[in-house]
């Protein structure tokens, strides 16, 4: 019999070491590796992963076109802090700022200038997050400072509700601001006028609005809040800004509601941020953060060093980062258009809807959000069912699909919900196999008659 080890074309691909000894998983290994072995070995692994296409429970991007697969891996080599050895993708960073801050409707923009768009990118919403919150406490000092008032002996706050996502908790404590957060309750998961203004006082830095709650998928009434804020402000002299937190909804709402005015078309919201590797389409991580105009981001935020090349200014909480993530998201922005970005929001949208229709039908199921507002659905099972919403989850999972269960916020943590997130790649065909393996999991909990397959939340940013 020949010896096979001789011959590398008859070698089985699984009798190397890497497959037949063990590696140190904590500490570097001895030896090295063979390239093509390491990444079959790394390959196999992550295949006990869910499947990203099938993971229900994220907002961020799981397909893109391979065209922008491939401009983004020819990018991975780029630091996109310096910009004087990589002007091009600088140039295409201030451009898609711009072009946000457009779509928001930003102040004094102009085509010749693209430096007249206030803003920045980032890792994401929640480094957008973050520097929001920053110019926002900045404001206020400068504005106790001009009236000859001491700030030192104060403590800021910040307006918001239960539902925010983890960054603006993670921001409050990390930054020393006072997180007031406004309660929900059953029926009512956004916050309201009402509860702004009995929460806002002369300390307060700012009033967080989210279009699209991560819970529910809701748009809170970012006019009302404005509004109440304005009558506030002539009547008390009580100045308050407001900061919309579109992470999700802010490529979704103009292209499906055009006409809903949330932006800075109200003059009382100042700064808004948005996840490009959400309903931007883009992989992660990339974001935004645009203010109105210059007025409302501090200079003293913004640090200009010299030791990359050319003179820099940079307003980060990090310093490098790959340029691949702007870049794919420029070619969103290009490949789209609004026209492009309408089409697969309407698109998403009407799979939302037609899946929170078929929800609906079924006799356990309750709906909370129905997709009309950005193409999220969450529903909740009917009063006196023998399971849960986490055993509905846990079944699933056995299908393949990943679809979190999870309790509401304060004050309304009796109530668990399943959300599942439509994004694109996920075809109506794929919500028709998952509104039939749904079926299949409740006529298997029905015939169990008992709860207990899991008691575990499953939540996804």
């Amino acid at each position: 019999m020949p010896n096979v080890s001789r011959h590398s074309s008859l070698t089985p691909a699984y009798c190397g070491r890497l497959s037949t000894s063990p590696i140190p998983a904590l500490r570097l290994p001895d030896e090295s590796m063979e390239p093509e072995q390491t990444y079959r070995f790394i390959h196999d692994e992550l295949m006990l992963d869910g499947s990203s296409r099938l993971n229900l429970a994220t907002f961020v991007t799981t397909w893109m076109d391979p065209e922008a697969g491939q401009l983004m891996s020819e990018t991975f080599d780029k630091n996109m802090i310096d910009k004087d050895e990589y002007p091009v993708t600088a140039a295409i960073e201030q451009r898609c700022v711009c072009m946000v801050a457009d779509l928001f409707h930003a102040e004094d923009l102009r085509d010749d200038d693209p430096s007249s768009a206030i803003g920045v990118s980032t890792v994401g919403s929640s480094e957008a997050v973050m520097l929001a919150g920053l110019a926002l406490k900045w404001r206020w000092r400068q504005k106790l400072e001009a009236a000859g008032q001491d700030w030192k002996g104060r403590t800021p706050n910040l307006v918001m509700g239960s539902n925010v996502q983890v960054v603006w908790e993670k921001f409050s404590r990390y930054f020393d601001v006072e997180a007031r957060y406004l309660p929900m309750e059953h029926g009512r998961y956004v916050i309201t006028p009402e509860q702004v203004l009995d929460a806002v006082d002369e300390n307060t830095i700012g009033v967080v609005a989210i279009l699209g709650t991560t819970f529910t998928g809701e748009l809170e009434p970012v006019g009302d809040i404005c509004a109440a804020l304005d009558s506030l402000a002539s009547e008390k002299g009580l100045d308050i800004p407001v900061h919309v937190d579109a992470a999700s909804g802010g490529f979704v709402v103009p292209f499906v509601h055009p006409d809903l005015v949330w932006d800075f078309r109200l003059p009382r919201v100042v700064s808004i941020n948005v996840s490009g590797h959400k309903y931007g389409l883009t992989y992660p991580g990339i974001g935004f953060v645009v203010w109105r105009n210059a007025e409302h981001l501090p200079e003293e935020l913004v640090f200009r060093v010299n030791y990359l090349g050319g003179d820099m200014p940079t307003f980060t909480l990090n310093f490098s980062r790959p340029g691949n993530q702007v870049v794919g998201q420029y070619y969103n922005f290009l490949r789209l258009g609004r026209d492009g970005y309408a089409t697969v929001m309407h698109c998403l949208s009407d799979t939302a809807q037609w899946l929170a229709r078929e929800l609906a039908g079924m006799s356990v199921f309750e709906v909370i959000s129905d997709g009309s507002a950005i193409p999220v659905v969450a529903f909740t099972l009917v009063k006196g069912s023998k399971y849960t919403v986490f055993d509905v989850s846990a079944l699933l999972r056995s299908y393949g699909w990943q679809v979190p269960a999870y309790t509401m916020p304060d004050d309304a943590t009796d109530v668990a919900v399943l959300r599942i997130v439509v994004r694109e790649g996920f075809s109506a065909n794929l919500a028709r196999a998952l509104r039939d393996d749904i079926v299949e999991v409740l006529g298997k909990l029905d015939k169990t008659g008992v709860g207990g397959f899991s008691d575990e939340a499953h939540f996804a940013h």
